[in-house]
């Protein structure tokens, strides 16, 4: 089988084709750096996403605080792990890299404020 991808990895934006059978890679091609070849492939394998969202914030200066996760977690997983961050409530105040979330569903990514939320007086 063939596929076309478009790398993200770096600038370049290199059109990328894959051919494989399954979760076995037999050729890349299009690729102008190494990162392309393992982005494909890891592409074709395990895909990886990360997730940055919201959080509600409890007496806090502003209604929500970004949290982004800190390390890629399976695709088919997001939604689950969505759910989880759409269940969280923090109190102000918050800061960036307070852990919101631990291991998120024992995916070895923790859930993290990204802003700082003053306590409203």
């Amino acid at each position: 089988m063939k596929r076309t991808f478009t790398c993200i990895v770096c600038p370049n934006g290199c059109e990328i084709e894959a051919e494989y059978e399954g979760e076995n890679v037999l050729s890349v091609t299009g690729n102008l750096c190494p990162k392309g070849r393992t982005y494909v492939t890891q592409e074709l394998v395990d895909p990886q996403r990360t997730i940055a969202s919201s959080v509600r914030v409890l007496n806090g200066e502003l209604p929500l605080c970004s949290v982004r996760l800190t390390r890629a977690i399976p695709k088919d997983r997001i939604f689950d792990v969505m759910r989880e961050i759409n269940r969280q409530t923090l109190e102000a105040p918050t800061h960036i890299g307070d852990v919101v979330i631990q291991d998120v569903l024992g995916l070895g990514s923790d859930v993290i404020a990204t802003k700082e939320i003053a306590k409203v007086s």
